[in-house]
C-alpha cells in the first residue's frame, strides 16, 4: 500500500517524522507492506513551484491509499492579495482534488491528560466525543468579491451534500452511543433550514439513532458547560471549523487531536493532526506528534485497513501519557497528575516518538 507523506511547512515535518516513525513500527509488527513517497503542499510549495498544490503532487495522491499531512502556512505566506497564492489554498484544493467531503475529529481526553485541561477535573473527565464536518461546500467554496466598500461570500450547500454528511454521521452515532447532535442556524440562515429538512429526511433511515438539533451558539456554550452530553456532532464547513477548534480545548492542547478527511469510494483518505504548522517553535523539538500518531492510528483504521494496528498506537499513547511522558503543551497549568507534577518528564518531539514506539514493542 502507497502513502504520500506531505510534510509542510512550520513544524509539519518534525511532526511527520514521528507518525511515520510509528507507522513503519506498525507496519513491521503487522505484516503490513507500505511504499512511502514525498510530495510538496502549501508555503513550501509555493516557494518552489509558485503554487500551493502543484499538480504532481495532487496525481501522487490520487495514485495512493492515504495520504499523511503535517501542516501548512506561516506569516511568510499571509497575504490579502486575492491574485497571490496562499498555503490554504492547497488544503482547500487537494480536499476538493480527492473529493474529501467528511472531516471527522475524534476528541477524547485521556485519563492521564485531565489536569491539563483549563476546565474543572469534572467537567471535562467524561468527554468522548465525534465532530463530523462538512468539508467540500459551504462558505469556503462560495463565490465571494470585493467592490469598492463593499465584500461579500456566499454559503451555499445542495440537498445532496447534505445527505451524504449526514449519512457519514449517522454511521459513526451507531457504532458508538447512537446519539446525534446535528448543529446549524436555522433560525436565521436558508442553508441551515435545508441542512435541517435533509438531516431529518436521512434520519428515518437510522430510527435506532436519536437526533437533536441545536443550534451552534448554543453549542459553542454547551461544549464548554456540559461537553459529556455529546456523542456524535455534525454540522457545515465554517460551524464545523470553529466547533472543532474550540472541542479540541476541552483535552488541554491542540497537539492532542487527529483528524481523518474522508471522501468518495476509490480516493485516499487524507489524515492529519487538527493544530496549524506552529512556526514560532518550528526546529526547536518541542512540538507534540501525539495528534499526528494518532492520526496515523485513523489511517490504519481507515484507509490502511488494520484496525489492530489502530488500537495498539491508541493503547501506546495512553501508556507512555500514564507513565508521565509530556511535551511542553500538556505540562499543564494546574499540576494535577496523581495528586503531583513530580511524576511528569518532560520530551522532546522525538522523544515522544520513541517512547510511543517503545511502548508498542513492549505490547
Amino acid at each position: 500500500m502507497k502513502v504520500v507523506v506531505l510534510p509542510g511547512d512550520g513544524i509539519g515535518p518534525e511532526i511527520v517524522a514521528e507518525g511515520r516513525k510509528v507507522l513503519e513500527a506498525v507496519a513491521t509488527r503487522f505484516d503490513l507492506k507500505l511504499e512511502f513517497e514525498e510530495a510538496l503542499l502549501g508555503g513550501i510549495a509555493i516557494d518552489e513551484t509558485g503554487t500551493a498544490l502543484p499538480e504532481d503532487t495532487l496525481e501522487k495522491c490520487r495514485a495512493a491509499d492515504a495520504v499523511l499531512l503535517g501542516a501548512i502556512g506561516g506569516p511568510k505566506w499571509d497575504t490579502t492579495d486575492p491574485h497571490k497564492p496562499r498555503p490554504e489554498q492547497g488544503l482547500l484544493g487537494i480536499r476538493k482534488g480527492l473529493g474529501l467531503y467528511a472531516n471527522i475529529r475524534p476528541v477524547k481526553v485521556f485519563p492521564a491528560l485531565v489536569g491539563a485541561s483549563t476546565l474543572k477535573r469534572e467537567v471535562v473527565e467524561a468527554v468522548d466525543l465525534v465532530v463530523v464536518r462538512e468539508l467540500t461546500g459551504g462558505i469556503y467554496f462560495g463565490e465571494r468579491a470585493r467592490v469598492d466598500a463593499r465584500a461579500y461570500d456566499t454559503c451555499e450547500y445542495t440537498t445532496a451534500e447534505v445527505e451524504r454528511i449526514a449519512r457519514t454521521a449517522f454511521e459513526i452515532a451507531k457504532g458508538r452511543r447512537r446519539l446525534l447532535h446535528s448543529v446549524d442556524k436555522a433560525n436565521v440562515l436558508e442553508t441551515s433550514r435545508l441542512w435541517r429538512e435533509t438531516v431529518v429526511r436521512v434520519a428515518t433511515h437510522y430510527p435506532d439513532v436519536k437526533l437533536e438539533h441545536q443550534l451552534v451558539d448554543n453549542t459553542a456554550m454547551q461544549l464548554i458547560r456540559n461537553p459529556g452530553q455529546f456523542d456524535v456532532i455534525v454540522t457545515e464547513n465554517l460551524f464545523g471549523d470553529i466547533l472543532s477548534d474550540e472541542a479540541a480545548m476541552l483535552v488541554g492542547s491542540l497537539g492532542m487531536l487527529p483528524s481523518a478527511s474522508l471522501g468518495e469510494p476509490g480516493y485516499p483518505g487524507l489524515f492529519e493532526p487538527i493544530h496549524g504548522s506552529a512556526p514560532d517553535i518550528a526546529g526547536e523539538g518541542i512540538a507534540n506528534p501525539l495528534a499526528t500518531i494518532l492520526s496515523v492510528a485513523m489511517m490504519l483504521r481507515h484507509s490502511l485497513g488494520s484496525p489492530a494496528g489502530a488500537e495498539s498506537i491508541e493503547a501506546a499513547v495512553e501508556k507512555v501519557l500514564a507513565d508521565g511522558l509530556r511535551t511542553p503543551d500538556i505540562m499543564g497549568t494546574v499540576g494535577e497528575w496523581m495528586g503531583s507534577r513530580e511524576n511528569l518528564r518532560a520530551a522532546s518531539t522525538s522523544e515522544m516518538g520513541d517512547a510511543v514506539v517503545g511502548a508498542l514493542a513492549a505490547a
